[in-house]
Formats: C-alpha cells, sequence, structure tokens
C-alpha cells in the first residue's frame, strides 16, 4: 500500500481503456464511516466543462499517476451530490477540522489517501502551512512533490479530526457528534468562541444532539459569544437550553437577551426553574445574591453521617456546591457547615451537629462580590452559604462563581501558556526530576 496527496490526484489526467484523455479530476468523493478510515467511493470529473460521476470501481488502478478506466464511455448526467457524500476538495482542502486532541481548530492544507491497485482511502491530514513555493509547484507539477511535511514527517491520522462540512445533508448522515464526544463542554465553549459564524452553526447543530451536554457548553460560553447565539435562536430553543442550565447561568443569560424577549423566554420555562430564575433576578448581579445558585445541600444536625453522604451520592445538586453539607436547627437556621472531605473521614453513625464546625461564615444577600471574595480567602471556603434576615439558607455562593466574578475580563481572555488537560498531550510534556 502507498500514500498518494490529494493535491496531487486532483488535475490528473482520466484516461479510457485505449489511453485516450476523458477529462480531468475535479474532486474525490468519500463516505464517512464513524471510527473507520473513510473509503474513496468515486470521482468527480471535469470533462467538456461538466462535472460528471465516476464510480471508484471503474478505476484499473489507483496507484498508476494518472487513473485509467475499465471503461470508455462514462456518464454524461451532470454529477450531484448524495446525502452522506463528503467531497475531499470541496468541503474539507482549505477548510478547518476539529484536531479533537488539542480541542483546536486547524486548517487542512492537504489530505492523505492510502492507495492500493483497487482502493483507496483517507488516512491522513497535513494541518501545517505549506512555502508559497510548495504550493506553486505542486499546482504546475503535479506529482512532483512527496507526500510529506517539511521536516519529512507523514500526514496526521484522519481519526484524530472530526471535519465540519458545512454540507447539511451530509451531516445529518453521519452520528451527530462522533468523536466530538471526547471533548469536554469548555473545549466545546472554547471551539464555538474561535469558530466562524458557519462553523458556530455545524458545531451547535451537531452539539444540540445531547441536550445535557448543551447546556454544559453554554455555561462555558463567554457572555458575549452565549449572548450572540442565543438571539439567534427561537424562544423555544432558548428556553429549552435555559431550563437545562443552572438558575444562575441561566438568569444571566436571560439577562443578556433583548428586553421583548425576556418575559416570553421566561414564560416557556417550567415552573420549578422559572420560579428559581425569578428570585434571581431580584438580586443585584454583583451582590452575593446575584452570585449565588439557590440548589445546595441543607440537613438537620441530628442526621447521621452516613444520611449524609447517601444524599450527597443522590443529589442533583452540581458538585460545587456539594462540597460542603450544610446543618439545620429545628427552625431551619445554619447553624455549622461540613466539608464533603470531612463527611468522608468521620464515623458514618456520628451525628452532623457531633462533626460540623458551627456557626460557619455566611453573609446576606446584599454582600457584595469583594466582601464575598475576602471571605472565602480568609477561611478557605469552597462554598459560602447566603441567608435571609433570620438565617435560613437562600443559596451557595460556590468559590469558581467567586472567582468569575473578580477575575478581570482583560485576564479571563488572555491566552494561557498551559496545555488542554489530555493524557495524550501530557505524555510528551518533559518530566522535570528532583535533584539529590
Amino acid at each position: 500500500m502507498s500514500r498518494r496527496s490529494l493535491q496531487d490526484l486532483l488535475g490528473r489526467s482520466v484516461r479510457g481503456t485505449h489511453d485516450q484523455h476523458l477529462g480531468r479530476i475535479a474532486d474525490v468523493i468519500v463516505r464517512l464511516r464513524g471510527h473507520d478510515h473513510p473509503r474513496v467511493t468515486g470521482l468527480v470529473a471535469d470533462v467538456g466543462g461538466h462535472r460528471l460521476f465516476l464510480p471508484a470501481g471503474q478505476v484499473v488502478d489507483w496507484t498508476a499517476p494518472d487513473p485509467a478506466l475499465r471503461v470508455d464511455r462514462v456518464d454524461l448526467r451532470p454529477f450531484a451530490r448524495r446525502d452522506g457524500e463528503v467531497l475531499l476538495r470541496e468541503d474539507i482542502l482549505g477548510h478547518r477540522l476539529v484536531d479533537v486532541p488539542a480541542a483546536a481548530l486547524v486548517k487542512a492544507w492537504d489530505l492523505e489517501l492510502a492507495v492500493t491497485p483497487s482502493a483507496a482511502t483517507l488516512v491522513g491530514v497535513d494541518v501545517r502551512p505549506r512555502a508559497w513555493w510548495w504550493r506553486a509547484v505542486g499546482r504546475l507539477l503535479p506529482g512532483a512533490l512527496p507526500v510529506t511535511n517539511d521536516d519529512g514527517a507523514r500526514s496526521r491520522d484522519w481519526l484524530a479530526f472530526e471535519a465540519l462540512i458545512g454540507h447539511a445533508p451530509s451531516v445529518l448522515a453521519r452520528t451527530p457528534l462522533d468523536r466530538l464526544r471526547e471533548l469536554k463542554a469548555p473545549q466545546l465553549a472554547d471551539l464555538l468562541e474561535d469558530a466562524s459564524r458557519t462553523e458556530q452553526a455545524e458545531l451547535l447543530d451537531r452539539v444540540h444532539a445531547d441536550p445535557e451536554l448543551e447546556a454544559d457548553v453554554f455555561e462555558e460560553l463567554d457572555d458575549d459569544d452565549q449572548s450572540r447565539v442565543l438571539r439567534d435562536r427561537s424562544d423555544d430553543d432558548v428556553a429549552a437550553v435555559l431550563a437545562r442550565m443552572h438558575a444562575d447561568d441561566a438568569t444571566d443569560a436571560l439577562m443578556d437577551l433583548p428586553q421583548e424577549r425576556r418575559r416570553r423566554v421566561l414564560d416557556l420555562l417550567p415552573a420549578p426553574r422559572r420560579a428559581k430564575v425569578v428570585a434571581l433576578l431580584g438580586y443585584n448581579a454583583t451582590s452575593a445574591g446575584g452570585l449565588m445558585i439557590p440548589d445546595h445541600l441543607a440537613l438537620r444536625t441530628t442526621a447521621t453521617v452516613e444520611e449524609a453522604l447517601d444524599r450527597v451520592r443522590t443529589s442533583p445538586v452540581q458538585p460545587g456546591v456539594l462540597a460542603t453539607v450544610l446543618t439545620l436547627d429545628a427552625g431551619d437556621r445554619v447553624v455549622g457547615s461540613v466539608p464533603l472531605v470531612s463527611l468522608v473521614q468521620a464515623d458514618p453513625g456520628a451525628t452532623l451537629g457531633q462533626v460540623a464546625e458551627p456557626d460557619p461564615v455566611r453573609v446576606r444577600p446584599e454582600a457584595d462580590v469583594v466582601e464575598v471574595a475576602l471571605l472565602m480567602s480568609d477561611y478557605d471556603l469552597l462554598a459560602l452559604p447566603v441567608v435571609d434576615a433570620d438565617g435560613r439558607v437562600l443559596g451557595v455562593v460556590t468559590v469558581d462563581d467567586a472567582l468569575e466574578a473578580t477575575v478581570p475580563d482583560d485576564w479571563r481572555r488572555r491566552d494561557l501558556p498551559g496545555v488542554p488537560p489530555d493524557t495524550a498531550r501530557l505524555e510528551h510534556l518533559p518530566v522535570s526530576h528532583p535533584t539529590v
């Protein structure tokens, strides 16, 4: 099996059984096959200015410089793409793909085919730009340059990428998320923020197949990007996303909508979620009330550690809130707090009143973000309860929300020198050894 560049194949002469020139290759057709390399199913040939379809089975030898056909005549009906077909030149070459291991959008400068006399398969992608002279020589003298990168390394495996095709019927003919399921919500949000409007539309359509993931991705988007994306969606679609987001994030997203849409979207939310959002709308966005998450885990002091851990295991509350379990007296007032680690280490039969830290730090909803951040920093808190005038819990401010509210926008958006938390990438990082 040998390798062949798509750039080398494009423009090649297509010849008949008597070596007569029939036309030139204008494009190569594949069908995506999930986690298998796509097989070439045909060619698009330019014959006398007309684009015609040539089945892959008519090619005598894919390794030959100019493909010859087993027939002397070709079907003169104009080429019409069928659902599920992907054109390597039109859809992928020169377009951006999702580099899944790197969680980044990269451009396909060339594609690599594995060829035998009887078949051709898409196996690689070259994502590094060529020098201008390389591209010029490749166009003028097809086949004159090898299918290698400038440092001699071959193209990367096609299966490391997810294509953004743009052709809706072809996109819908495959599994919506495919390899994108390997990415975390923050990584998908970063891709959306870097994508063009066309790329963004396809990514959103793909993520939409998993409603829970879609909500997580929207929570991770920057405010401007989130607002722009939501404005392009219908009220029903926006309400469906907000219904799955955490109440505090849903409230922020709702407030970024135009005034005339807020009431319509709010009315479409399920009653329990609508009640939480309405309650949060009553607080200043930069106050403890505006930062808090209404959901929390609070139990009576008489509950046992074992009962508390059972509640943690089954609670739908987001993990950041579950880092601390609050304890309540008979009047439902906050009288203690227990870090989750302390619960795990405690005697299962002990009561929360015995293991909880009494009189925990807490704030009123009108406390400003600076006060919240200082308290959480001074007392090393992962979660800070927000209480009303009677000491009853209204919600909890988590450390990540406090950080997000206090970190300046220009710091939050700067490029970080680190790498995404990908095991394959970490394996290649240099290892520092302790000195003796």
